[in-house]
């Protein structure tokens, strides 16, 4: 009994080993293509987004006196000219964006890419005592982002220079009397990938009359750690609307939204191919007690080809994830490996241990089991219960087997 305990440890670790390697090899291959595939998603839709909100200045002169010394020690006073930046307050944001979310899957994993559609109406006032030729900036949220139906305009002023996109950014030259306001108007259709922010500025900053709105056509919201959350949460047809709105806030922190992820194909492959050595553990016990309990001797060999089908599971999962929807795969993966063994369990032991018991166990520790990878956060759970029900059942169906006598037979068998 001890030889036979001992081969059918070596089987497992075998198996195990193999496991080990299959999922090592799965995020290799997620991980190498990872950067190679971004890339190529990133050049069609952009990356992810920052939208900063545009800022108005002008330009002032200030002469300055700068006093120096030459090399005899006689003093120097030289007046220097110098342009200084002045901004002017920002004293109303009405913005609107819509995302449209729509995944891609390239090789192993899949991108969050969407189209985002912005317009937003901003209101500068002219506080500096003078007439002043405004210069109104818009940057651009991603420099290598395409950007459709653009609108950039200065309701009820005309441009006194027609704006001029340049580094990203765009501006606009607009005369303003003393006191006197612009409605500036944004808008474009663009996309990106992952995530979308909005920023106030740099650091901690004023901010006065804004308002942003945000639909979306999911329903599974995430927000930046760093980012503010919504004042007003609204159900609508497509998804949700948010809304946040700040009669005069003081905040270093911005507006952001994370675009829900779908279950990784590569990792998820990985991490269920990872934990297989669990699965064919306890389907191992299960059937060890199950053939002391019956009287059915299983032999190393039938473990051995056992764990092979165990392992075909992981296998064709790795290389269909890529090719088919995940879930198919999964299924199409199950399938062939509940077959392989129950059809070789029923040759050997018949239609009753091979699809009452054996298939049985298979589909809860092996399918069921892996299955629980699909419920991100409670897989541990899962499996934990799993685990704890198993353990009950096996210690209430062998409390009166006399495995003293059990070994003994089997080590009489084996010496005769």
């Amino acid at each position: 009994m001890t030889k036979r305990l001992i081969a059918i440890a070596l089987v497992f670790g075998a198996t195990a080993l193999a496991w080990m390697i299959l999922g090592g090899s799965i995020f290799s291959r997620t991980h190498e293509t990872d950067g190679r595939l971004k890339d190529g998603v990133t050049g069609l839709w952009g990356g992810a987004q920052i939208q900063t909100a545009p800022h108005a200045s002008f330009t002032e002169k200030q002469t300055q006196r700068v006093e120096s010394e030459d090399q005899e020690g006689n003093r120097k006073v030289k007046l220097v000219e110098n342009e200084l930046k002045c901004l002017i307050p920002l004293e109303s944001s009405q913005i609107k964006t819509d995302f449209d979310l729509a995944h891609r899957q390239k090789g192993l994993l899949w991108y969050a890419t969407y189209k985002v559609k912005y317009a937003g109406q901003y209101r500068f006032v002219n506080d500096s005592g003078k007439a002043r030729d405004i210069t109104i900036s818009f940057p651009f949220p991603d420099k290598q982002a395409v950007y459709d139906d653009f609108v950039f305009r200065a309701h009820g002023k005309e441009w006194k220079f027609a704006p001029t996109p340049s580094g990203g950014i765009v501006n606009g030259v607009v005369s303003l009397a003393p006191g006197e306001a612009v409605q500036v108007e944004v808008g474009y259709r663009s996309q990106g990938l992952d995530s979308w922010r909005y920023q106030f500025g740099s650091g901690v900053g004023e901010v006065k009359n804004f308002q942003l709105s945000m639909d979306t056509n999911f329903r599974d919201i995430d927000f930046p750690a760093d980012g503010l959350a919504p004042g007003v949460k609204e159900k609508i047809a497509t998804g949700w609307r948010l809304t946040w709105d700040y009669k005069h806030l003081v905040s270093g922190a911005n507006i952001g939204m994370v675009m829900p992820q779908k279950l990784q194909p590569g990792p998820l492959a990985g991490e269920i191919a990872y934990f297989a050595p669990v699965s064919l553990l306890f389907f191992m016990v299960a059937m060890l007690v199950i053939g002391v309990m019956k009287q059915i001797d299983i032999h190393p060999m039938h473990f051995a080809f056992i764990s092979a089908a165990f392992f075909a599971f992981h296998l064709l999962l790795a290389y269909l994830a890529d090719q088919l929807e995940f879930i198919w795969a999964f299924g199409l993966s199950a399938a062939v490996s509940v077959f392989l063994v129950v059809s070789y369990l029923r040759l050997i032991f018949g239609n009753r241990f091979a699809f009452g018991y054996a298939g049985l166990a298979q589909v809860v520790y092996l399918v069921l089991f892996s299955y629980a990878f699909f419920f991100k956060g409670l897989t541990g759970l899962t499996i934990t219960v799993g685990a704890i029900l198993t353990l009950f059942v096996l210690m209430q169906v062998t409390a009166k087997v006399n495995w003293k006598q059990v070994f003994e037979q089997k080590q009489r068998a084996n010496d005769g």
